[in-house]
């Protein structure tokens, strides 16, 4: 009898340094991110208006459309500012929501001289299933355009 065994793939990193103290970059990062947020990385049929995490654990993550509509696209699991947050991403491999979905978001902020440190994990990816591998490389060079984003308006 052969064993299969699945590798698991690799969560998406990125390390970035920011000329912010933590709880501006924290504030930045989770209380603005609509100000960062590629307009075209919605799942709404109109414009982004805001995209909200609810500073509190069990708080909702989701954005908001100018005529008021909703997607839902996670929930905060911690809120340490301006340390850190653990947010779910319940997005499936079709950019659906899904509730019983929760692959992890985590970010941590620390002081670095005159600025901050910003540490970035997006993890569980192999609950994608057979396109875990796929959507790491797709959400890698999102996530990467994203954070890109954020640093640049971080120096704003």
């Amino acid at each position: 009898m052969t064993v299969q065994q699945r590798i698991k793939p690799a969560p998406i990193t990125k390390t970035m340094k920011v000329g912010l103290a933590p709880e501006a970059a924290f504030d930045l990062f989770l209380g603005r991110m609509h100000e960062w947020w590629l307009p075209e990385h919605t799942l709404l049929k109109v414009p982004v208006k805001a995209i909200v995490v609810e500073p509190r654990p069990g708080g909702r993550w989701y954005e908001i459309g100018v005529d008021g509509s909703e997607m839902e696209w996670g929930k905060v699991v911690e809120w340490d500012p301006p340390r850190g947050v653990l947010l779910h991403w319940q997005l499936n491999a079709d950019f659906a929501y899904d509730p019983e979905l929760e692959t992890e978001v985590e970010v941590r902020f620390s002081p670095d001289g005159d600025g901050s440190r910003v540490d970035f994990e997006h993890r569980r990816l192999e609950l994608f299933g057979d396109k875990a591998e796929q959507l790491r490389d797709g959400m890698g060079g999102g996530w990467n355009a994203l954070l890109d984003r954020f640093v640049e308006r971080a120096r704003a």
